[in-house]
């Protein structure tokens, strides 16, 4: 039995086939969803977590090669698992994690999954490195390349670097996709929960064409007056 295979059976001695079933709905994995065909084992995350603590020190072949699984929950353990083997590695294992990330996007096919990872992979790689690899992919016609972009920015904006953030935004300002908008108008928030004046020269030239949702996400956190006055398109 490979150490992969060792991860997918104490996943599953966790299943829950209730849990999946819920899943299956919250995710969207029905015909024309963006999770369809998508297939749950029915774990809640802390466990997952906590298997990950117990399987640290896996090699990063098995951590790709659970990326590959057709269980959601092994997918998402394997981006776990990479963010702690990060987190944890030498600047040559960060490098080859992040190459092995950044080559399996394909895989990481769902709004948990890219975002329990991006800003701890992509972005935190792309730190103090040229990061037009987000820019490449906010112009991509995968909808999750897409929310990688922006999402990565998270790590930029713990560090009080705004740019990256904005000018992704405004790339994505007429993606078609609801998961993009409530992305970007996150991110957008979590600007302002740092610099509320660098948040809103963004949105005062930009905010009666943005989608209503990527709004409603941005101005979550400002008071209820001045919310409503962006709202009615009076500022």
């Amino acid at each position: 039995m490979s150490s992969a295979d060792q991860v997918i059976s104490g996943l599953k001695k966790f299943a829950d086939p209730v849990r999946a079933e819920h899943c299956q709905k919250f995710f969207k994995t029905g015909p024309g969803e963006y999770g369809e065909g998508d297939l749950f084992l029915g774990l809640r995350v802390p466990q997952t977590r906590k298997l990950v603590k117990v399987f640290r020190g896996l090699e990063l072949s098995a951590m790709e090669e659970l990326l590959q699984s057709k269980w959601h929950e092994a997918r998402l353990f394997a981006l776990l698992a990479m963010t702690d083997a990060f987190n944890r590695g030498s600047d040559k294992e960060r490098t080859d994690i992040y190459t092995v990330y950044m080559s399996n996007t394909d895989k990481i096919n769902s709004w948990d999954l890219v975002d329990s990872s991006a800003p701890h992979i992509a972005g935190a790689y792309l730190w103090n490195r040229d990061r037009q690899p987000l820019y490449d992919f906010a112009v991509s016609d995968s909808l999750w390349k897409r929310r990688i972009a922006i999402i990565s920015t998270q790590h930029f904006i713990r560090k009080n670097s705004f740019d990256d953030t904005l000018k992704i935004a405004d790339m994505l300002l007429g993606d078609k996709e609801d998961l993009i908008h409530k992305a970007v108008g996150w991110m957008l928030r979590e600007v302002g929960s740092k610099n509320t004046k660098k948040e809103e020269e963004f949105l005062k030239s930009r905010y009666m064409r943005m989608p209503r949702t990527m709004l409603r996400y941005a101005i979550e956190k400002f008071e209820p007056d001045r919310r409503k006055m962006y709202l009615k398109g009076l500022i």
